[in-house]
């Protein structure tokens, strides 16, 4: 009931819902009753909230401190992890990022832009560690084609031999991938992949089920370029970046105040 009631409120506290359902309501007591005063300053603080989400230095700032939290992956990055007890990375571990439903797609279009990016990222990883096994995890999508299996799809047509796939396909949320991969992994290092912007959460939730990931963030949102007159402009792609940040900074609150992290 909780991860229902999660899923149907989270949506509406992003930044085109949150906005656009503030400036509706503020201008239909602008128009249809006599609180002038309220509904004009509900219209001009959504217009003017959404407006600002939509030029990049604003959520620029804010994923950057989340895809910063954590280097990217390299091999040298076993060894700045290592204790004298641990053993060579058998698992690579790679989280789903979205799925369509419509299996007539082409596994390319099949697979969100995040996931295809990670499943891509968890392979090179994969090929960069013998002897390692690719775990894929991700429960959404349709009953025919949950994630994990377009995942593991996609990982077979780049060349990874299935018997080192192992795929994880119940998970509904993070949490659920932390809890499920914990029975296939157990206390052993693995090495996590997910999107950058994404990393800090996953890596908390992994953390407080005592496993030892480490990580190897992908996906990048934010990235250091030449700075022009678009990036003061406002835009689609940066009303993307404030999804991303919201929907993640919610999701630790919501891990933090739920006992999760």
């Amino acid at each position: 009931m909780i991860f229902l009631l999660k899923k149907i409120l989270s949506p509406f506290l992003l930044p085109i819902p949150f906005c656009l359902t503030l400036a509706f309501v503020g201008l239909f007591f602008v128009l249809f009753t006599k609180r002038q005063r309220s509904g004009k300053f509900m219209v001009a603080f959504g217009l003017c909230t959404l407006a600002i989400l939509s030029y990049n230095p604003i959520p620029n700032f804010f994923v950057s401190f989340l895809e910063n939290r954590h280097h990217t992956y390299s091999p040298d990055s076993i060894l700045e992890n290592a204790t004298p007890k641990r053993h060579p990375v058998k698992y690579v571990v790679v989280l789903a990022g979205g799925i369509e439903t419509d299996v007539t797609l082409p596994i390319t279009s099949l697979l969100s832009d995040s996931t295809l990016i990670r499943v891509v990222e968890g392979v090179l990883i994969y090929r960069a560690n013998p002897q390692s096994k690719l775990v894929l995890s991700g429960g959404s999508g349709s009953e025919s084609c949950p994630e994990a299996l377009g995942m593991a799809n996609l990982a077979k047509s780049l060349g990874v031999n299935q018997n080192d796939i192992v795929i994880e396909s119940d998970s509904r949320d993070t949490k659920d991938q932390a809890r499920l991969i914990k029975k296939i992994v157990g206390h052993k290092p693995f090495i996590l992949v997910t999107s950058a912007h994404h990393m800090p959460r996953s890596m908390a939730l992994f953390r407080k089920q005592k496993m030892d990931p480490i990580a190897a963030p992908a996906n990048y949102v934010v990235t250091k370029g030449k700075i022009g007159i678009n990036s003061f402009l406002p835009g689609s792609g940066a009303l993307r970046k404030s999804e991303i940040a919201i929907h993640e900074y919610l999701g630790l609150v919501w891990a933090k105040l739920r006992g999760q992290i």
